[in-house]
């Protein structure tokens, strides 16, 4: 699958970090709902299932091991709008799932 095809699920899981409970545990239904509405956007781009969901699955042990917790506050706040350094790490750190 080419890069071009992934980079909207990049974008869908900056768009999804509010789903996001914690940087070092997501509980069990935050990642849940976070991996659920993952894979809809990724499908919707037309993405093989499985492809979206290892693609997902990844992208949450990612925002559990590569962030802190002052981190995953910024990135959920909904209020203001996370740093553009912040943006680029996540976006960054979810590369490595694109050959999920």
């Amino acid at each position: 699958m080419g890069l071009k095809r992934l980079l909207p699920l990049t974008a869908c899981l900056a768009l999804l970090l509010p789903f996001t409970a914690q940087a070092a545990a997501l509980s069990a239904n935050a990642k849940a709902e976070y991996t659920a509405q993952c894979e809809a956007a990724a499908v919707q781009q037309n993405v093989d299932p499985a492809k979206a969901k290892a693609h997902c699955s990844c992208g949450a042990k990612v925002i559990e091991e590569k962030f802190s917790q002052a981190e995953i506050d910024q990135l959920t706040d909904k209020k203001v709008e996370p740093p553009m350094a912040l943006r680029q790490k996540l976006m960054k750190e979810v590369l490595v799932c694109n050959n999920q």
